[in-house]
């Protein structure tokens, strides 16, 4: 009986493991389609065999500027930022073992806004200070929620709270700032904090991509344990996880991934936040979960960047566009847990 039970199991998760290993090759299609059609879509529409000439170098003029110092830049640094966003908030989600614990909405993305506005309207500065003020003022603010958060089972959800209260509070300071800074700067600073990829240059790529390797990889590897540690710290420690020292790790790393992201493109909406609950829907239980998030945070961007320059009149920038798909999947969230709550109770 002992052995029929253990082959039904691993039958399954041989059947999880297919399945998953089929959508992180659709989504990566899917990634590629779009990446062709920020290339090729926008005001003026390329071929993708003019696209390829101009990426190869053989074409000159106006074409050859929009591909290869406008939209190549886009491509390149959106996707590094929504794969970012993608993994470390699924790696929040995970480590606190709620779905609303996403780097946007427990002040991380905030604390890094608030700096980068400091930066562009108080003392005037921009480009990589005011990215590099943006990551070290992102960690400092969740070093802060951590320190005041304590430890114990209530961690998580006391993170969240105190998290949610530092976003307030940091929104209400950047609203200030952008009441007394200069006008000619306002404008700057508002499209950064609508979460924008048109200011985006190749020489943002070296940086971004270094850290996200670094970053992801070291979450990739901690991911094993991590999927054990949602299962609970006892039986997570009966396995020989090592539980704080991954908790630390994963939240460093995360962090960092988050915060680097947000320093070049600004906090672009609801990423974070869909792209975890997306990846468990397409293949629950899997151990892919982690880079099928990154995947979906990839289409997000590329997606809201194609709807953005293709289907409205107006060019908005990317985070309006993801933010409106987020705003409803919060509501139905928390109207979820609300009827758990009254059920429970």
């Amino acid at each position: 009986m002992k052995h029929i039970a253990e082959e039904n199991l691993k039958q399954i998760l041989d059947r999880q493991n297919r399945r998953a290993t089929l959508c992180v090759i659709l989504l990566a299609v899917i990634v590629l389609l779009l990446g062709c059609g920020m290339l090729m879509f926008g005001n003026t529409n390329y071929s993708m065999a003019e696209v390829w000439s101009y990426l190869l170098g053989k074409g000159s003029g106006s074409g050859a500027y929009a591909i290869g110092s406008v939209r190549l830049p886009k491509l390149v640094v959106g996707g590094l930022a929504g794969f970012a966003f993608g993994v470390s908030g699924y790696t929040f989600q995970s480590l606190l073992r709620n779905p609303l614990a996403s780097p946007d909405i427990i002040g991380v993305t905030a604390g890094s806004s608030a700096a980068a506005v400091f930066c562009i309207l108080i003392l005037g500065i921009s480009g990589a200070v005011a990215s590099g003020f943006a990551v070290v003022a992102g960690l400092g603010v969740t070093g802060v929620i951590l320190l005041l958060s304590g430890r114990g089972k209530a961690f998580g959800s006391r993170m969240i709270l105190i998290g949610i209260g530092f976003q307030a509070m940091l929104n209400a300071l950047i609203s200030w700032m952008l009441l007394k800074g200069s006008e000619y700067d306002v404008g700057t600073a508002l499209r950064w904090l609508r979460g924008s990829l048109n200011s985006v240059q190749m020489s943002d790529v070296p940086v971004t991509l270094v850290v996200t390797v670094i970053t992801a990889g070291l979450l990739f590897y901690c991911n094993r344990y991590l999927q054990m540690m949602q299962l609970g710290d006892e039986y997570a420690t009966a396995l020989g996880v090592p539980i704080q020292e991954t908790r630390i790790c994963c939240l460093l790393a995360a962090l960092i991934l988050s915060a680097t992201a947000t320093s070049v493109t600004g906090p672009i909406a609801s990423v974070a936040f869909l792209s975890g609950p997306i990846a468990g829907r397409i293949a629950p239980g899997s151990r892919k979960t982690m880079a099928l998030s990154g995947l979906v945070g990839v289409i997000l961007v590329y997606g809201a960047e194609l709807v953005s320059k293709n289907v409205f009149s107006t060019s908005y920038p990317v985070g309006v566009i993801t933010g409106l798909l987020g705003a409803p999947y919060l509501l139905l969230l928390l109207l979820n847990l609300n009827k758990k709550g009254e059920k429970s109770a």
